[in-house]
């Protein structure tokens, strides 16, 4: 359903196709599809009078269980519906945290995600006996897709226990929250140049973080194939290493509670040195999913760190057209699949973290090779000379690791 004067950022003939495959993602099957164009929601039922008894009497010739409506409902608009449709009744944000639950497998997925559950559940308690079951539902039939969750925590009837449990997660995630932090402390006393991967779900994140680091990470053509965040170490061309990251993907209309829920594990891109914005050019609403992906790091205060956009998936596109690549000035086209464009995406990702870096000139005591190493692993060297008392490297360094290197500054460099 679009309301007249919505500025969606995707046309509905897009997002509806994309909401029929979270449908088949959460195990349904998609029977059919309808659009109404209003001036104004209805309060009530969001749908019209009309649209709802075309919905019943479509039952008769195509039979169906689930309505999946692409917008978000209030509690009352889904109880309403429910009780005019006779039927399971979800919205976007429903099916979203449906698909988290399937896809979580760490402990703290399954924390992150239970949480946003809850909190999405808590004010639709009433009416909950009729269509929602307690148990974990059939998988391979709508009728099962938003009934993983929580469990045995009496949804429908104790509130107060409820509550207790979110407290409860909040209180565990708090704790997975401040032991990625002492990890990226860790990090950061290293040096090492943190790179993360962001895109739109199923952009190929995944498959490019295995190219480039054997990471072994699930990558399927599904929506949200994983979600669990990866790092590993990468070493670029001129030797330089640095940690790249992989994290969930995004997607339109994400549900905020789910974003909140998995602040700990977005925290990780605050980290970051450079964001590698990967998009899939073979796909026809890709400019929206662009505009979806950086919406989503303005809203995690992100905007500031620096970018550079990977239109992967060129092998898919008979060539590439001279529009897309003045669509994204400064990108670099790719293929993870194919493994095309891989060197010029390491040498942009150097070039950028170099012109970071602090430039200095070290001289080192051969009693010390270790500091040539790290200079080596962690930074760009323009020029290294060798005399009696050492070693003397020129070249840039990552700002946090310069401290390691402070003694042996050369006063020209101070």
């Amino acid at each position: 359903m679009e309301a007249k004067g919505d500025r969606a950022p995707f046309p509905t003939d897009q997002s509806l196709e994309e909401l029929a495959r979270l449908v088949t993602t959460a195990g349904g099957i998609v029977v059919g599809r309808t659009v109404q164009r209003v001036a104004r929601f209805h309060p009530a039922t969001l749908a019209g009078k009309g649209k709802l008894e075309e919905l019943v009497a479509l039952r008769e010739e195509t039979p169906y269980d689930t309505v999946v409506v692409d917008s978000e409902l209030s509690p009352t608009q889904q109880r309403n519906l429910e009780q005019q449709l006779q039927c399971k009744v979800l919205d976007r944000s429903a099916l979203i945290l449906d698909i988290f639950a399937q896809r979580a497998h760490t402990r703290e997925a399954q924390l992150q995600v239970e949480l946003a559950q809850l909190e999405y559940l808590l004010p639709r308690l009433a009416g909950m006996f009729t269509f929602f079951s307690r148990s974990a539902g059939a998988v391979g039939g709508a009728s099962g897709i938003a009934t993983r969750g929580p469990g045995e925590t009496q949804l429908e009837t104790d509130r107060r226990h409820i509550r207790q449990r979110i407290a409860r997660l909040h209180r565990e995630l708090e704790e997975v929250r401040r032991t990625r932090q002492l990890h990226r402390a860790h990090r950061s006393r290293q040096g090492i140049s943190v790179v993360s991967l962001v895109g739109y779900t199923n952009a190929g994140k995944s498959t490019l973080m295995n190219r480039l680091t054997g990471a072994g990470v699930l990558a399927e053509n599904k929506l949200f194939a994983t979600l669990e965040p990866t790092t590993r170490r990468v070493t670029l061309p001129a030797g330089q290493e640095i940690l790249l990251t992989d994290t969930v993907g995004f997607i339109q209309k994400l549900p905020p509670k789910l974003v909140a829920a998995f602040r700990a594990t977005l925290e990780e891109l605050e980290e970051a040195e450079l964001l590698l914005i990967v998009v899939d050019a073979s796909d026809p609403g890709h400019f929206q999913q662009y505009g979806t992906v950086v919406a989503t790091l303005e809203e995690l205060k992100l905007q500031d760190i620096p970018r550079l956009t990977v239109l992967n998936k060129i092998d898919v596109l008979a060539d590439l057209p001279l529009s897309l690549l003045e669509r994204y000035p400064g990108s670099v086209a790719i293929s993870a699949q194919e493994g095309i464009g891989l060197e010029a995406l390491a040498e942009a990702i150097a070039e950028i973290l170099n012109r970071q870096g602090r430039e200095i000139t070290v001289h080192i005591p051969f009693q010390q090779p270790e500091l040539v190493q790290l200079f080596h692993r962690r930074g760009q060297i323009e020029r290294e000379d060798f005399s009696a008392s050492g070693t003397t490297l020129q070249g840039r360094l990552p700002a946090a690791l310069v401290s390691r290197f402070r003694p042996y500054i050369t006063e020209s460099s101070r």
